[in-house]
């Protein structure tokens, strides 16, 4: 019982003590029990936080200020003294070999394992240091840094790396190759993440372009000095993993060009830019690219389109420009770099250098004519045909529209440039033939009245197309010598009068004429109709007595058959009624025959699935009582290895001296018993036998090993 000790007495009011137990308190009047306070318990992997409210020495001795705050990491129960305030109980965290954390020092100290740490300075603890760790007051848990772990197809690239003494070296950068494992350091981190090894194949290599001076060694242990800029290639098949020193490597695949298939390739260092054309695969080198061919637009948008004729493609602008020029056409392509053209005949591919461009046409089309309507880039060498619609006024001013056909072809000797090139020198072949034989049979007809040009319509225009030679006869044809176009046939399709009432009586006239041949078929049609009508009405006469004369004759002849079906019928019943008699006793006969051998063979079948099953029943017994009888022999050979094992183990667990030390016990403690009772002679026998004690020499017999039935002594 403690009332106040002298030396807890406070002299002032307001002041706070605690009394720890065990102990039995009696308040005094002026003392005041604020509370009871019960003990903290820390368990092993935890700390109490604890705050000093006022200057106090722990129970450490440590002078804590107010406002300090320390961890007890002792397990334990810990009671709280008055001015520390519990701030709240602390996990540690558990450390794996996959687990480190990252702390950060917030002043100047000492860490738990007595290592000195800078104010702002960070580092790792890892399961090396400890298997589980609580930061102190002094120390700030920035994060947990999982372990970076790379297989042997796997690289990085580690920026600020640190040096030896854990200090971060900022620009310096560090490739870590697999297979490790490791903690990234604080300030560090990875580039561009785990990256995986390049794995290059045959038909590939990497482009790779050196930013800082190195030593780069080859697969084949020679070293060679690498320049900032420079660019080699690393061919495959290989790996690569790439130092440093360089920048990223773009891969190349080499590109499998079919014949009449390419590519543009551009030299950077030159500028100069060709083609390469299959059948080949081409890897590009350090210092190409694909060059990527401008075309104009209407040349892409016939491209596009597919053209006017078949065969035109649009590809890629890397790829080399092909044209199918079908057959008998004609393409020209111009060379914009020297200046020169160039034409391709088809059927043939046309391959257009990196310089080159087709030559596009803008051709007249529709009726009548109108310039530009067709764009193109091939040219038709024919035979073919052009179409359009001429106005022309006679004499006596009838107006026409006269729809005119005119075949054509162009005359090239194939080989000579000058007669390749003149067959493009008209750009508007079309438009500019059109209109010289429109103004020719313009100038023609105006001379003409309009009956005789309605008569010989075709002949004026031919002879006005053609003209006609010294001799007065039309010519065959009309050349263009500026650029070799013939034209060697003119039809009319239609003339029509552009004047109206022309127009009304021209078409009477023609109704006139049709309704006349109109009628004209349709007299001969009825004349054709009554003679046709008359030789069927005999051919139905005909056909009506021949019809006749065979139904007189299949009449008698079904007389007949009736005549015979009667004597039949009345010979035949008796006949059929004894045949049928016989054959039922015959079918009665075989049919017990029948059933006699189907049960027979049915008592055969039975006594032999009988027998059958009997002998599967006793291979079944038999099979069922050796497999019994194997496995009784297996269980007792295995009981008795087990026996014979348990006694192997328990003589080894025992040991030979103790076994033999075990067997010795019994003889042993009854000689330790007699020498312990002082006989010295000792006499055992089965009490019915007589011994001779005279004959011993020593006058009786001492203990020995034989055991008897019975025991005396003397």
């Amino acid at each position: 019982m403690l009332t106040e000790p002298s030396s807890l007495c406070p002299s002032r009011a307001g002041d706070e003590w605690q009394l720890r137990g065990p102990l039995t308190y009696i308040p005094r009047a002026d003392v005041e029990v604020v509370k009871f306070v019960a003990p903290q318990i820390v368990t092993p992997g935890h700390a109490l936080r604890l705050r000093a409210l006022q200057d106090l020495t722990d129970r450490s001795g440590v002078h804590r200020a107010t406002g300090e705050e320390w961890l007890v990491r002792e397990s334990g129960a810990y009671l709280p003294d008055v001015f520390e305030e519990v701030v709240k109980l602390e996990t540690a965290n558990i450390l794996t070999p996959k687990v480190a954390l990252h702390l950060k020092s917030l002043i100047h100290f000492k860490d738990q394992f007595g290592k000195e740490r800078h104010f702002g300075e960070e580092w790792l603890v890892t399961v090396e240091d400890s298997e589980h760790y609580i930061p102190d007051v002094t120390e700030e848990m920035v994060r947990v840094v999982n372990l970076t772990v790379l297989n042997s197809r796997q690289f990085c690239v580690v920026m600020d790396a640190v040096d030896g003494g854990g200090r971060p070296r900022l620009g310096y950068r560090e490739l870590r190759k697999g297979p490790q494992s490791f903690f990234l350091r604080p300030g560090e981190q990875l580039e561009a993440g785990i990256q995986n090894v390049i794995i290059l194949e045959a038909d590939e290599a990497l482009v790779v372009t050196a930013v800082e001076e190195f030593d780069d060694v080859l697969p084949d242990g020679k070293t060679v000095r690498r320049t900032p800029g420079e660019s080699w290639m690393v061919h495959g098949p290989t790996e690569y993993f790439p130092p440093i020193e360089v920048g990223t490597p773009e891969k190349r695949k080499a590109i499998p060009l079919n014949e009449n298939e390419g590519i543009y390739v551009r030299d950077v260092p030159t500028g100069q830019v060709r083609s390469v054309l299959g059948p080949q695969s081409y890897l590009l080198k350090a210092s190409e690219v694909l060059y990527e061919k401008i075309l104009i637009p209407l040349v892409e948008d016939i491209l596009k389109n597919g053209g006017p004729i078949a065969g035109v493609q649009a590809k890629r602008q890397d790829r080399v420009v092909t044209y199918r020029c079908p057959s008998n056409c004609a393409v020209q392509v111009y060379n914009y770099q020297q200046k020169t053209a160039r034409v391709v005949f088809g059927p043939d591919l046309v391959v257009l250098g990196p310089h080159e461009s087709f030559n596009v046409l803008f051709l007249s089309a529709g009726k009548p004519k109108k310039e530009g309507a067709l764009i193109t880039c091939c040219l038709v060498l024919g035979p073919d045909f052009i179409t359009d619609h001429v106005v022309v006024e006679t004499s006596d001013h009838a107006r026409l529209k006269i729809e005119i056909s005119m075949n054509n072809y162009f005359k090239v000797t194939k080989g000579d440039p000058v007669s390749e090139a003149k067959i493009f020198a008209v750009p508007d072949f079309i438009g500019f033939a059109s209109r010289e034989v429109a103004s020719r049979v313009r100038g023609v007809v105006a001379g003409i009245p309009f009956e005789q040009f309605h008569k010989y319509s075709a002949d004026i225009i031919r002879s006005a197309v053609f003209g006609k030679d010294e001799a007065g006869n039309v010519r065959e044809e009309l050349f263009f010598p500026s650029n070799n176009l013939i034209i060697n046939n003119v039809d009319v399709q239609s003339i029509e009068p552009i004047d109206q009432n022309m127009q009304d009586s021209l078409s009477k006239s023609v109704q006139m004429a049709i309704e006349i041949a109109t009628k004209s078929i349709e007299m001969s049609a009825q004349q054709e109709a009554k003679r046709t009508e008359q030789k069927a009405k005999g051919e139905l006469e005909r056909q009506k007595l021949q019809n006749e004369k065979e139904a007189e004759m299949a009449r008698k002849t079904l007389l007949e058959l009736q005549a015979v079906a009667a004597a039949v019928e009345s010979t035949g019943q008796a006949k059929a009624e004894a045949q049928a008699q016989a054959e039922k006793q015959l079918i009665e006969g075989q049919s017990a025959i029948e059933i006699a051998q189907l049960k027979a063979d049915a008592a055969t079948i039975e006594a032999t699935e009988h027998l059958e099953s009997q002998k599967l029943g006793r291979s079944a017994e038999l099979d069922f009582l050796r497999k019994q009888n194997e496995l009784e022999i297996a269980k007792a050979k295995e009981l008795s290895n087990i026996e014979v094992r348990k006694l192997s183990q328990m003589v080894g667990a025992l040991g030979k001296g103790t076994i033999l030390k075990v067997a010795k016990s019994g003889p042993d403690s009854k000689i330790r018993m007699l020498k312990a009772l002082g006989i010295k002679n000792l006499l055992i026998t089965d009490g019915h036998t007589p011994v001779n004690l005279y004959q011993n020499p020593q006058g009786g017999y001492t203990a020995g090993p034989t055991p008897a039935p019975a025991v005396q002594s003397s």
